[in-house]
């Protein structure tokens, strides 16, 4: 029986043209800057999103963690969107290595520049703890893929300038962010100091996210990943299949958005299925199970019986992400799988 693994855009699986291109990369000592294809796949998304400089992470995670080391100090303040990754995806990580709270703002990982003023906390107070950084998840996961408003990213990145301060642009998703919306990556990070892009999502790389910023802050980033083990060899091999992403799968992220959307139309029939189809705006679909829907965790079980892979994200939400190892057809079969398992056909 064929399987449909709907669960991540994390877990498809390199093309032989991308192997072959990892294979015949040139490399070198990272370590010593001296990696041709990192350094090529850097000046690459530094140009993308119009940043002096950038760094190769092995994970989303570590970037977001590097973030908080460089723009923040321990015992600070961060204000972030509801149910963030930094917050609900990263073990803990946060407190752990950079030792900071986050105060969490708006609904649906959504967020103005007048919620982040009023939760801001000056520098200097008895009590309160400083709050010198404001972070952006941009496409927002546990949102369901919601592209950011750019006018409300602007906002927030004045704002916290004129207060001294920083912001940060999670983009694990940004490329899904800019073909939904027609906008350049250069236009989306432009308002922040920092911004992070994943490769291993839906541009189908096996590992790798990109840092960008100023060149000042790029270098205490290189710092903060060595301290974080993040530091590596010969990663060009690595680099190579984000190169090859970079050329060959962005444009058909559309593909995947279309999918979802397919999928999200077909669920919404339901009435034990809680999802407004029109919110569905890129390749990530979060529903809630209305009373009477079984809990989460028996529709996913009843869904890999049949051979669809998704995720339970609460008692009664599930998750499912489309991306370029699942077609129409499959994605199709999928809402069958899911409605079947819903409403116990």
């Amino acid at each position: 029986m064929e399987t449909i693994d709907l669960r991540s855009d994390t877990v498809t699986l390199p093309s032989e043209p991308m192997r072959a291109a990892m294979a015949r990369a040139p490399v070198g000592d990272d370590q010593y800057g001296e990696d041709p294809t990192i350094n090529r796949l850097q000046d690459r998304i530094a140009e993308l999103l119009g940043k002096e400089a950038a760094l190769f992470v092995p994970s989303g995670t570590m970037a977001n963690q590097i973030a908080l080391k460089v723009l923040a100090k321990p015992g600070d303040d961060v204000i972030v969107g509801e149910e963030s990754h930094a917050v609900y995806h990263e073990s803990g990580a946060s407190a752990a290595n950079a030792g900071v709270q986050f105060t969490e703002v708006g609904r649906g990982g959504l967020f103005g520049a007048a919620d982040f003023l009023a939760a801001y906390k000056a520098p200097g107070h008895i009590v309160y703890p400083p709050t010198t950084l404001v972070e952006v998840e941009n496409t927002h996961n546990r949102g369901g893929g919601l592209v950011f408003p750019e006018e409300d990213a602007r906002a927030i990145c004045e704002a916290a300038r004129r207060l001294g301060v920083h912001s940060y642009l999670d983009g694990a998703r940004l490329f899904n962010a800019a073909v939904a919306t027609g906008r350049s990556l250069a236009d989306l990070a432009r308002p922040f100091d920092l911004a992070s892009v994943a490769l291993s999502k839906g541009l189908g790389a096996p590992v790798g996210t990109i840092m960008a910023g100023s060149k000042e802050t790029i270098a205490r980033a290189l710092r903060a990943r060595r301290m974080l083990g993040g530091a590596m060899r010969q990663a060009g091999i690595l680099a190579a299949a984000g190169l090859f992403a970079l050329e060959h799968n962005i444009d058909r992220l559309a593909e995947d958005h279309a999918n979802a959307r397919l999928i999200a139309d077909r669920l919404a029939q339901s009435k034990r299925v809680r999802l407004d189809p029109a919110l569905v705006k890129t390749n990530i679909i979060v529903f809630g199970l209305a009373q009477g829907a079984p809990d989460a965790a028996a529709v996913v079980a009843a869904c890999r019986a049949r051979g669809a892979l998704i995720l339970a994200f609460t008692p009664r939400t599930i998750r499912l992400v489309t991306h370029l190892n699942v077609n129409k057809d499959q994605c199709r079969r999928a809402a069958d799988i899911l409605l079947a398992a819903i409403d116990g056909n």
